[in-house]
């Protein structure tokens, strides 16, 4: 049965991620997206602390699985990510194509570390 509220915690965050995205092009009038930056930024954020709170703490395994993969797996968007990237690159804007996808690795990564390390102090 948990597979159910993952299907549905996977179409919340989706919802959620076009909402946000849609938040953010309107105050973010520029070529850049940074909509999907922010989204796959505080995804991996928040999936760090999760992790790092049930590692450290324990959690339900369901639980993680709903949150974790459903919701915040179908919040960030590594696809979407990829095909800005490509779109940027194909337009001539290479440079910039490069430093969004790099932007996106290092900043990901980092927020989630710091995500975990929080988490684990969370308790």
């Amino acid at each position: 049965m948990s597979w159910v509220f993952v299907f549905l915690a996977g179409g919340s965050g989706a919802w959620c991620r076009f909402r946000l995205d849609g938040l953010i092009g309107r105050f973010w009038r520029h070529s850049v997206p940074v909509g999907t930056l922010v989204i796959n930024v505080l995804g991996s954020f928040l999936l760090g602390l999760l992790s790092g709170q049930a590692l450290a703490h324990g959690g339900e395994a369901s639980l993680l699985a709903v949150l974790g993969t459903g919701l915040l797996g179908g919040f960030t968007t590594f696809s979407t990510a990829n095909v800005e990237v490509t779109r940027l690159a194909l337009a001539g804007r290479g440079g910039v194509a490069v430093t969004l996808q790099i932007a996106m690795a290092v900043v990901a990564v980092a927020v989630a570390l710091f995500g975990w390390w929080l988490g684990a102090l969370i308790g």
